[in-house]
């Protein structure tokens, strides 16, 4: 009896300990997390006075008649600046063809640009990580496109797309491509593609940058592993490479996602307001500041944040979705 007395004391003294760490560790996770909500305030409420106060604002001026002469006179009108029927007829942003064009042209520039920008952004990655002589050069130049402001790329562009005297035309022409100068910013055939192709060659320095930083911290053992059992590299991307870069090209296609659906400068540039290549941002811009209509064009600015905030919510969901799958796999 001494003896087994003697023996379970300690086990019962070493067991005890136990709830107090962990009692200790959540004190700590608590502290922690209120020392992080303190540090983070004031860029909260530094980004309540930049971003949600204009954007309540625009909400609220969707709902009245103000006009940019004369804010102070505006009225409430409700959903009138969205849809409204007036004898028989709709009337409102949702009844505008012109918006719902530049919705599509939105969503087209945005889904092929960003995938372009995705493809060739990877090939320039996997080149750029490659081991040659004078790759430090070859990186610093790549992101030369990326480094210079939209306006002033997308005004350059501008000048060489010129259909008299852009050196785009006289290139084609004096390989026998084209037989005539083609008004590649102004014609509804080739004015869209135009866009995205400038879009495209600013961009894809981000993309590949992203891209190149996930290939630098890739284990070498796995490739090591595929070249011993001689698989073909293409096979060794798709299954190696692409799956352990997801994650990074999530974050590009997010961030070059956003960008492109509340595009403005590129287009505005090179095509103003043209109908065959308005969006979203153009179409506000003209209803804020031509028409000097506040309340149609914020309502449109509106109903942009809502499109833009729907698409990265649903793009999100799927990469998780997706990410998980992989996992599990």
């Amino acid at each position: 009896m001494t003896t087994s007395s003697h023996h379970s004391a300690p086990e019962g003294a070493r067991a005890n300990p136990l709830p107090a760490r962990r009692s200790r560790g959540t004190k700590v996770r608590r502290q922690r997390v209120k020392a992080a909500w303190l540090f983070l305030a004031p860029m909260l409420v530094a980004l309540t006075l930049v971003a949600g106060w204009p954007l309540f604002r625009t909400f609220f001026l969707s709902f009245t008649d103000a006009s940019l002469s004369d804010l102070g006179a505006a009225n409430f009108i409700g959903f009138e600046n969205y849809l409204v029927q007036e004898n028989g007829r709709w009337f409102g942003i949702m009844a505008d063809p012109t918006w719902w064009q530049s919705v599509w042209n939105t969503v087209y520039f945005s889904v092929v640009s960003v995938s372009l920008e995705v493809i060739f952004g990877v090939i320039v990655a996997l080149i750029l990580n490659a081991e040659f002589k004078g790759r430090t050069i070859v990186r610093a130049a790549v992101l030369i496109p990326w480094a210079i402001p939209t306006i002033v790329s997308a005004q350059m562009w501008a000048w060489m797309l010129n259909d008299q005297f852009g050196i785009i035309n006289h290139m084609l022409m004096g390989i026998g491509v084209i037989d005539n100068p083609i008004a590649w910013t102004a014609s509804a055939t080739y004015s869209m593609w135009a866009v995205i192709m400038v879009d495209v060659w600013k961009t894809i320095p981000f993309v590949a940058l992203l891209v190149l930083a996930a290939l630098q911290m890739l284990p070498k053992d796995c490739y090591e592993a595929a070249e011993v059992d001689g698989i073909h590299p293409v096979r060794v991307f798709f299954k190696v490479t692409l799956p352990l870069i997801t994650p990074a090209l999530l974050v590009a296609v997010i961030f070059r996602l956003l960008d492109a659906l509340r595009v403005f400068d590129v287009i505005y540039v090179l095509t103003s307001n043209s109908t065959s290549t308005m969006s979203m941002s153009v179409y506000a811009r003209q209803q804020l500041v031509e028409f000097q209509d506040v309340g149609y064009g914020s309502a449109a600015s509106t109903l942009l944040f809502l499109i833009i905030a729907l698409a990265t919510v649903a793009y999100l969901y799927v990469g998780r979705k997706q990410l998980q799958l992989g996992g599990d796999a």
